[in-house]
């Protein structure tokens, strides 16, 4: 059996393509056209910045015509044609052959899918981590409460002057609230209860529920894909993690702002290093100040919030709720425009192959 150089090239999993002096395009493997949303014979002639919008890339494109010498660049953010913003590590070549100089070989890895999951690890780790030191704390804590709550009560029992159970009241109420802030902690207790649920009912519901709480100015904008199967899920702790989100989103956009609800299919998704064959994608979009850069990190952690008001659990809860149904939740914040991004499968035990 023998294979063409061509045949080789479009059977790498790498995105090929060879530029000339100018920059255009004159081959590009199969893997590129795929990438680039275009086949060679259209991009043929076409300078790579149109379809890869790189100003990092184009400079480094440049000195290696310049030196002749290779370049290489590292989790580099790239605008496709179609505007999806994608990162690649990517490798430039100077072809040496005597028909092929001035011409460059541009190596193209996608791999802000694999980031992606590094990161979806990460969290999980540092959920399970935060979790059990809670479980062990929410332990040491939760036997002495009990005993002085009891205690307590008993020394009420045996005052005579009312005002003195004043105290004793405080006592009580404060070791309620400490046992309570500890079982929020540690999230709810029990397991989702099953049923058909279609998350635009869920968000439409959450949606009555915010506006009349929320300023004038704060202006919804819908995008959902009606195409959208219903999934099986707990519908009150799908609405409880939907309401956060957006109370959150409502809460910066005091002043008045937009909030996006957008709904979309994904196709051979993975979650948890589990691959789905279909994952419902539920974005919640506001356009206020964004996420502080030291918090993004943190944001589901237990007593992490961005609001001096806040409790910090409302995000954690909403992981752990969204866990529960195989899912994820993850964030993406700039100034201006804050996205998170509800990922949940359709597939309850059958994952693709």
């Amino acid at each position: 059996m023998h294979l063409k150089r061509s045949d080789l090239l479009d059977i790498l999993t790498c995105s090929i393509l060879v530029l000339d002096s100018r920059l255009h395009i004159v081959y590009m493997n199969q893997s590129a056209e795929m990438l680039l949303g275009q086949s060679q014979q259209r991009a043929t002639g076409l300078h790579v910045g149109q379809l890869l919008r790189s100003e990092n890339m184009l400079e480094s494109l440049q000195v290696a015509l310049r030196q002749c010498d290779p370049q290489s660049i590292r989790e580099c953010p790239v605008e496709l044609t179609y505007g999806e913003q994608i990162i690649i590590d990517c490798v430039i070549t100077p072809l040496s052959q005597h028909d092929m100089k001035s011409h460059l070989l541009l190596e193209v890895y996608r791999i802000d899918r694999k980031l992606r999951i590094v990161r979806e690890e990460q969290v999980i780790l540092q959920q399970q981590a935060v979790h059990e030191l809670v479980r062990g704390i929410a332990h040491e804590i939760k036997n002495p409460l009990g005993g002085l709550r009891g205690a307590a009560q008993l020394l009420e029992g045996e005052l005579e002057n009312p005002e003195l159970k004043e105290y004793t009241q405080i006592i009580i109420s404060e070791a309620d609230r400490l046992k309570h802030l500890v079982d929020g902690m540690l999230g709810p207790s029990h397991l989702p209860h099953t049923e058909t649920v279609n998350i635009h009912e869920v968000l439409e519901h959450v949606r009555h529920l915010v506006s009349s709480d929320v300023s004038a100015n704060v202006h919804f904008l819908l995008d959902y894909d009606p195409s959208l199967p219903e999934l099986q899920g707990d519908r009150n702790q799908l609405v409880q993690v939907v309401l956060n989100i957006v109370s959150n989103a409502a809460r910066v956009l005091d002043t008045g702002g937009i909030i996006e609800l957008r709904t979309r299919i994904l196709r051979q998704f993975t979650i948890q290093q589990i691959r789905y064959r279909h994952v419902i994608k539920i974005e919640i979009c506001d356009n206020g100040p964004g996420v502080p850069e030291h918090l993004q990190d943190k944001l589901f952690l237990p007593m992490v919030s961005g609001h001096p008001e806040g409790s910090g659990l409302g995000l954690a809860i909403a992981q752990s709720l969204v866990r529960r149904h195989n899912g994820l939740i993850h964030c993406e914040s700039v100034p201006g425009r804050t996205c998170f991004s509800i990922l949940i499968p359709l597939e309850k035990d059958n994952a693709a192959n």
